[in-house]
């Protein structure tokens, strides 16, 4: 495992330039381990919902963990406005970085992650996969 501290400037969507990191670099799995920060926008998918919620900001970013794909990220955020309202979800594309978001990305360089259509739940889920010769 290959631990990258990560600071995205304002302006910044959150979660593509996470994806983005993870190809940058070549890799193929990675876990978002830790993320704060503040948001001037936030976009959220509460849980069973199909459509995204909008919040505007400025928000603080209290928490951020989720995995990474080269296919896609599947993370979970909570975000608290300025009365204290927390809310939390899947976050999507469209949260951008107000005045920093500090992150702790976890690569993990024996292992490939990618989403496939799982027929249990009807959703792209998660699948691990060992690189031949190097994961377990």
């Amino acid at each position: 495992m290959t631990l990258l501290p990560l600071r995205l400037s304002p302006g910044a969507d959150l979660r593509q330039a996470i994806e983005d990191c993870l190809v940058a670099r070549g890799q193929t799995a990675a876990f978002v381990l830790s993320g704060i920060g503040s948001l001037s926008q936030a976009r959220l998918r509460y849980a069973g919902e199909l459509h995204e919620a909008g919040i505007a900001g400025p928000l603080e970013m209290l928490g951020l963990a989720g995995s990474v794909a080269p296919d896609g990220a599947h993370l979970h955020m909570s975000v608290s406005t300025s009365s204290g309202q927390v809310l939390g979800g899947h976050a999507c594309y469209g949260n951008t970085v107000r005045t920093t978001a500090e992150l702790l990305i976890a690569f993990l360089p024996d292992w490939r992650l990618s989403r496939e259509h799982d027929p249990a739940t009807g959703y792209r889920e998660l699948v691990v996969r060992a690189i031949e010769g190097r994961g377990e």
